[in-house]
């Protein structure tokens, strides 16, 4: 068995503004100490946001955490000990400070996990449920699967009318009738 299969996420709290330079850190942590068997994935999760200045709107990307880096990796105590000295890292997120995994669920509904189109078993007309994002908990049909992109569009009923939504794979589960 191999360490990826006991790697779990973690959430590793950061101070104000420092989310990308400790993601750095980690990832010359990982190279300098060769330790590519116990670190696996770090990310600070990002999405898309249209803001309004000056009457134009623009496309920004902003943190979906602001203040958190998220890391998959086999949990030991020189690892606990090497991430806590990262400077801008304020600790684990936890129990006194120590690391507690999150859950499969919080996984897949931060959108942690990618869901490779191997994984993907939704076929166009069935009904899914979207799992995460602002239409969280929404039930919707599968109009499109856009494979290449890992992506699917959905119609979502809104506000009495239906509204086709753009989703990545990770998103959305399918609904067992």
């Amino acid at each position: 068995m191999s360490n990826i299969d006991n790697a779990k996420w973690y959430v590793i709290r950061t101070y104000s503004a420092y989310e990308a330079f400790v993601q750095k850190n980690i990832e010359k942590m990982i190279e300098n100490n060769n330790l590519h068997d116990f670190i696996f994935d770090v990310c600070v999760p990002t999405e898309e946001a249209i803001v309004e200045k000056n009457g134009k709107r623009k496309v920004v990307e902003r943190k979906k955490f602001p203040g958190y880096v998220f890391i998959k990796m086999v949990y030991t105590d020189q690892l606990y000990y090497l991430i806590r000295t990262i400077r801008g890292a304020s600790g684990f997120v936890g129990p006194e400070g120590r690391g507690l995994a999150l859950t499969l669920e919080e996984v897949k509904r931060m959108g942690l996990e990618k869901v490779h189109e191997e994984d993907f078993h939704v076929e166009i007309g069935d009904t899914v449920r979207i799992v995460s994002g602002p239409l969280e908990t929404f039930v919707a049909t599968v109009e499109e699967i856009y494979r290449d992109k890992e992506k699917v569009r959905v119609i979502v009923q809104m506000f009495g009318r239906q509204t086709p939504v753009e989703l990545e794979f990770g998103q959305i589960e399918k609904i067992n009738n």
